[in-house]
């Protein structure tokens, strides 16, 4: 039997989300107020590679206010880290042999990630949204990335944190597993003979 080619989600599975925390405190508000005063959707079309890095920071706001871009970058970058255990179970599963790629909504900031923590070290940077112009929940995402490596989607695995693009992974024929951290994630793996 062939041995399943693992999928992962990115931010809030492998490494540390920035829009939670350090987003909302380099403004000085709470999470909700962000939310309450984000533009409604230059996140996702930045995600989707229909808005520049500029274009995404000058409409960051809906009034469009003034804010420190360089310094607001770095503050994402510099909050970039792996969740606990998962470099080492990357590491673990790319020594084994096992051949894994991202399946990630973000954008081009994948790069300010791979730069900060050398993900391309353990998988491919395939299939990420600012990339394919696709975006999970979509099944057209998950029917993309069948097409694109060939092979049937029973011999796919997909890991996020979020149990919507899990099941709509189901939904195209993948296996899933909804991530709750590394050690019950590793157990899972070994019982289904992955790792």
């Amino acid at each position: 039997m062939m041995r399943p080619v693992l999928l992962w989600d990115v931010m809030g599975t492998l490494v540390h989300d920035p829009f939670l925390l350090e987003m909302p405190e380099f403004f000085g508000m709470s999470f909700d107020a962000m939310l309450a005063s984000k533009h409604p959707s230059a996140w996702v079309e930045f995600e989707v590679g229909r808005r520049t890095e500029s274009e995404f920071l000058s409409d960051f706001f809906r009034d469009h206010r003034d804010f420190d871009h360089r310094g607001f970058i770095d503050a994402v970058r510099t909050a970039y880290r792996w969740l606990p255990g998962m470099e080492e179970l990357l590491a673990d599963l790319r020594a084994s042999g096992c051949t894994m790629h991202a399946f990630s909504n973000y954008p081009v900031w994948y790069e300010l990630v791979e730069q900060r923590l050398g993900l391309s070290r353990f998988l491919e940077w395939t299939f990420v949204s600012c990339r394919t112009g696709l975006r999970k929940p979509d099944p057209a995402a998950y029917r993309s990335v069948v097409e694109e490596l060939g092979i049937p989607a029973e011999q796919l695995v997909f890991v996020d944190d979020r149990e919507s693009n899990c099941e709509a992974a189901r939904q195209s024929g993948m296996g899933s597993v909804k991530f709750e951290g590394a050690d019950s994630l590793r157990a899972y793996l070994a019982e289904t003979g992955v790792l």
